[in-house]
């Protein structure tokens, strides 16, 4: 198994595409109770290879995550060759993860108090394993506005 498996509510919101899964290799509902009654290592095994299809899938459209603690925020642009990484550390007494914290962040990005790093580097050792471990390490998927906004301002 390249990933985790998915967890129940995550089966369960795929419900349609798992019994379709299981369609294309000839298991249907009744035979898939007998799997899982019978045979639970198989089952185990086929709700693994699901599971790793559905985060390849996932983690080959994912292009931006975000890492919010109290007082930092780590975001990533992942591209296909190397992940860039700008870092943000405020330097005083503020929780990022509160509406009015993260609201002073946006309004005064180049304050004293703020420090930003910016890098890139190549993945190590693939592009969806280290998106993978970085959305295990508490990393979101997100949609990118923030990195962008970041990377305009420190050009």
């Amino acid at each position: 198994m390249k990933y985790r498996q998915l967890t129940k509510e995550q089966f369960e919101s795929l419900h349609s595409e798992f019994a379709h899964f299981l369609a294309t290799q000839s298991i249907d509902v009744k035979e898939w109770d007998k799997i899982k009654k019978e045979k639970p290592e198989v089952a185990e095994e086929e709700m693994n290879i699901f599971s790793d299809i559905v985060w390849d899938d996932v983690l080959s459209k994912t292009n931006y995550l975000e890492h919010f603690s109290e007082t930092s925020v780590n975001l990533f642009k992942c591209d296909q060759q190397e992940v860039h990484r700008i870092a943000i550390k405020v330097n005083w007494d503020i929780n990022l993860l509160k509406k009015e914290g993260f609201e002073w962040l946006m309004k005064n990005p180049l304050d004293n108090s703020v420090d930003i790093f910016k890098g890139s580097k190549p993945y190590n050792p693939k592009r969806n394993e280290e998106i993978f471990d970085l959305i295990e390490k508490g990393s979101a998927i997100s949609k990118g506005e923030i990195f962008e906004y970041f990377s305009q301002l420190i050009k």
